[in-house]
């Protein structure tokens, strides 16, 4: 049984930080993929950044890119997102991800990798509010 668990979120002001953190049970090395998605009430589910495990490369969506980072975290079971100049676009409810399946997109493309019907286990989500 995979566990995913994101941080708390919370409440910031336009041009703010907040960083999530993702703490997997088990070696985040051990996931092929690993994301964070977004999702606002009535829409689908948005990927925001992945990361690939074989090479580290990263994937950030276009509407976050030069904002959000994915890093690793300092323990090997932990994975986060650091936001930065925030904007009352991204309030959301944000969910890690791992273990990409390659069910529909057979490619490491970004559209892919931002998938979020290619992930097998997902956390519970956090809030994130960004006020004006």
């Amino acid at each position: 049984q995979v566990h995913l668990v994101e941080s708390r979120g919370g409440s910031v002001q336009a041009g703010g930080s907040l960083t999530l953190s993702c703490a997997a049970s088990k070696d985040t090395s051990t996931y092929n993929y690993m994301a964070w998605f977004r999702q606002v009430p009535g829409e689908a589910r948005e990927g925001v950044a992945a990361v690939r495990a074989s090479n580290s490369q990263t994937y950030i969506a276009d509407s976050v890119k030069g904002r959000f980072t994915i890093v690793q975290g300092n323990s090997k079971n932990t994975m986060s997102l650091v936001m930065d100049n925030l904007k009352p676009v991204d309030t959301a409810m944000y969910f890690c991800a791992a273990g990409r399946t390659y069910r529909r997109y057979n490619s490491d493309y970004a559209d892919a990798a931002l998938s979020a019907e290619e992930y097998a286990y997902w956390g519970l989500g956090t809030q994130v509010t960004v006020s004006s």
